[in-house]
Order: structure tokens, then C-alpha cells, then sequence
């Protein structure tokens, strides 16, 4: 059996609703990332747009002194992957084991109303895969549904950034809707870390992590859920 393979989804939006820039977010790609690569076959980058996703430019000085993500901006690996990033409508997704959607405001804006993701989480939901996300990238997951046309949250535990960090960083007025809200209103039951901590749901082929504080516990258990089929 060939290693498993896992793509990682980025947002292509670089605005909020406010205008702020924003894009996908450091250390939610780096964390997972340098957690799989060394026991996967393959990991590709896409996003709605292709090449280049944006990243949120506020939190590359933030995470200066993260070893990780210090090293996946430096890394000529990453960097190919990031500026060969394939277009979602270009995605097969029959070559991968697991989907991953990385944070940021930006997924929030663009991934919920996309219609090659939405279709895509329901091609690896349908077809028995891993479908995961950290943060505000379980926004994308919100319009995905079954073969049944139902939620996939409908009966499901799940987390993602929640209304209380939200309102810490004063960043509700920058996207269409906050997530812990979606999450239940779609059925789901959404939990949260009792602080501003690491929080990651597994329920089933469902994965989720609440913030990035959770993107590394996200990689172990996109590898556990990974290494549990082979």
C-alpha cells in the first residue's frame, strides 16, 4: 500500500469584511505540516485561486521567534508547493487520503461559498476519508453535506474558533458569521477549551481544532487517524 497522502486547502481571499488584510495563518500550516511530511507520501497545497495563497501578514511578526513557522517560510520545499498551489477545480480528489483546511479569517470569507470545496469536502466525506481543519478553517467545512444533502456537523462533535476569541481579538465585524454559532445552528455540538488553550475534536473521519494553539494536536491526529488505516 502506497504512503498516504494529504492536501492541504488554503484560503485565497486577503480581505476582511472591514477591508483589513488578512489571508491564511502561519502557524496552522507549519505546525500540521512539519508533523506529517516526515510520514507521508505526499503533500499538496491548493487554494480557490492557485498560486500564492495570501497569508495574514500580521502574524508572520508574530510567530518570528516559532521555530516552525520560521522555518516553513525559509523552507524551498514549501516555497514550491506554495507558489505551485493547484486551483481546488484542479483537484482529483481520488489521489488523497485526508483533507486539511488551514485557518485564518480569509477561509471564512471565501471557502464557505465555494462550490468546488463544498463539493470536494463531500467527495472525501462520501468516500470514507478524512476530512480536518484548525480554527477558522472549520468555516469551510460549514456548507459541506452528505450524500444524503444533510450537514456533515448534524449529530457531530466539532470545534473551531470560537465567539469568545472572536470578541478578544474584536474581529466579529470582519467576517459573515462566527463559527461556534454556525457550527450549532447546523446541528453540530461545538465544544471549547475552558481558556484560550488547545482544543482538538475527533468524531470519526471528522477532525477539528479550535485555535492555533490547537494546529499541531490537529497533525497528530490527521497522522494517528493516517497510520490507524494502513
Amino acid at each position: 500500500m502506497p504512503p498516504p497522502s494529504v492536501l492541504f486547502v488554503f484560503t485565497s481571499a486577503d480581505k476582511t469584511l472591514t477591508g483589513a488584510q488578512t489571508g491564511w495563518y502561519l502557524p496552522e500550516a507549519a505546525h500540521p505540516y512539519y508533523i506529517l511530511a516526515p510520514h507521508v507520501g505526499t503533500i499538496d497545497f491548493a487554494a480557490p485561486k492557485g498560486a500564492n495563497p495570501p497569508i495574514a501578514e500580521e502574524n508572520v511578526h508574530m510567530y518570528s521567534e516559532d521555530e516552525e513557522c520560521v522555518r516553513f517560510l525559509n523552507d524551498e520545499t514549501v516555497k514550491a508547493k506554495l507558489e505551485g498551489a493547484k486551483k481546488l477545480a484542479d483537484v482529483d480528489f481520488t489521489n488523497y487520503d485526508a483533507i486539511f483546511y488551514v485557518g485564518g479569517h480569509g477561509p471564512v470569507i471565501d471557502l464557505p461559498t465555494d462550490p468546488v470545496s463544498v463539493k470536494l469536502i463531500q467527495q472525501f466525506w462520501d468516500s470514507g476519508k478524512i476530512v480536518s481543519a484548525v480554527c477558522h478553517g472549520s468555516a469551510a467545512l460549514t456548507s459541506a453535506v452528505d450524500a444524503a444533502g444533510k450537514s456533515i456537523f448534524i449529530g457531530r462533535t466539532a470545534t473551531g474558533f470560537s465567539n469568545a476569541e472572536e470578541e478578544d481579538l474584536d474581529t466579529v465585524k470582519d467576517i459573515p458569521f462566527l463559527l461556534e454559532d454556525r457550527i450549532i445552528q447546523l446541528g453540530g455540538k461545538y465544544v471549547k477549551a475552558d481558556k484560550i488553550w488547545e482544543k482538538i475534536v475527533v468524531d470519526g473521519n471528522l477532525i477539528t481544532g479550535q485555535n492555533p494553539e490547537s494546529a499541531a494536536g490537529v497533525g497528530k491526529a490527521i497522522l494517528k487517524a493516517l497510520m490507524e488505516r494502513k
